[in-house]
């Protein structure tokens, strides 16, 4: 008999698996909405949509093994994380969707967010002041003009699955549409920056790394609290506080 595995679970929605399906519950039906669109739309591989009901959708698991973690060890070789660039690369340069994504967010919203968020994380100690000026001042760098691209907008490694050196699928997508390029590329290395030259390798085009770095320290500035606030640890090693202490 197959057992039920949460994948993930908090107040906003939750992944379960039981065999070769995975379900997905969410309250937030936009969400559902987007993510359905963005796989039908994306040029890279994505999981089989097997039914949708309200609040839930089915979708077929996808073969091979995840790169890795936030946290963990890489499970992938050099050659798929090389694999990996090139499939957000065919992402990127594909047609726009007509909405705006998690990446999109404005250079506005994003300053006032990060000073916000900032204020609140030294206010409360849930990090030194220094650490938090210190990458607050790393991210700035990531506040300026962008070309928009058909982002994924939550890609983290344990969204990309491959099978030896070739990406067989990547999912999630419920944060997709338009946005900045190198928000996915931070968001993929984020934890991994011995991998980013692979990336970029496969990726095929020169990337400004001062970007990068400061999406690292903006993702996982804006990142902390909700994480606590959900269950989640971003003082685990190689989290996200790792991340920030990194740029010291």
């Amino acid at each position: 008999m197959n057992e039920v595995e949460v994948v993930v679970a908090h107040r906003e929605r939750a992944t379960l698996r039981t065999g070769g399906v995975f379900l997905k519950v969410d309250a937030d039906q936009a969400r559902i909405d987007v993510e359905v669109e963005a796989m039908s739309l994306a040029p890279v591989p994505t999981p089989e949509v097997l039914w949708r009901k309200p609040p839930v959708l089915a979708l077929a698991a996808l073969p091979g093994t995840t790169l890795g973690r936030l946290g963990g060890p890489s499970t992938g070789t050099s050659a798929a994380w090389t694999a990996a660039g090139a499939a957000i690369r065919k992402l990127h340069d594909a047609p726009l969707p007509p909405w705006p994504g998690r990446a999109g967010r404005s250079v506005e919203e994003l300053t006032k967010e990060l000073a916000d968020e900032c204020e609140a994380l030294v206010t409360n100690g849930v990090l030194p002041a220094d650490l938090v000026a210190r990458n607050r001042q790393v991210a700035e760098a990531a506040l300026r003009p962008w070309t928009p691209a058909f982002t994924h907008g939550d890609l983290q490694i344990a969204h990309v699955f491959v099978d030896g050196d070739e990406v067989t699928g990547i999912i999630d997508w419920s944060e997709a549409g338009q946005g900045d390029a190198l928000y996915d590329l931070a968001a993929f290395t984020l934890g991994h920056e011995e991998h980013l030259d692979d990336v970029i390798t496969g990726y095929g085009t020169d990337i400004d790394l001062d970007v990068i770095h400061a999406w690292w320290s903006l993702r996982s500035l804006l990142a902390v609290r909700w994480l606590i606030e959900h269950g989640f640890d971003p003082f685990a090693p190689g989290c996200e506080v790792d991340v920030l202490r990194s740029r010291m």
